[in-house]
């Protein structure tokens, strides 16, 4: 029923950005919290960044001060700005969204988009 495809990853040097791209599709009624997690040892996946559909953020420590989570919610898509890339944050970053689609409410991953961060 709901599509979830992220773009925008690539390889990028350390100091560079990227702008990751999130687009939910489907038989959507409305799109609530939209989030950016990636792969961490021991702990699954962790939050990067998180979105509101009334633009409440919430960053992981790592997160503050470089990346920027958005949205647009007439286009049912998110958007994270990365900029001052470390090699650290190399890892494939996955959208997860929550969606009001016909008869319930559920969450959506994507199948992530690889950001590498090297010299």
């Amino acid at each position: 029923q709901v599509q979830v495809v992220e773009s925008g990853g690539g390889l990028v040097q350390p100091g560079g950005s990227l702008r990751l791209s999130c687009a939910a599709s489907g038989r959507i009624f409305s799109l609530g919290d939209m989030g950016w997690y990636r792969p961490a040892p021991g702990k699954g996946r962790e939050l990067v960044a998180t979105i509101t559909r009334g633009d409440i953020t919430n960053y992981a420590d790592s997160a503050k001060g470089r990346f920027t989570i958005s949205r647009d919610n007439a286009k049912n898509t998110a958007y994270l700005q990365m900029n001052n890339l470390k090699p650290e944050d190399t890892a494939v970053y996955y959208c997860r969204v929550y969606a009001q689609v016909p008869g319930m409410v559920a969450d959506y991953w994507g199948q992530g988009t690889q950001v590498t961060v090297s010299s």
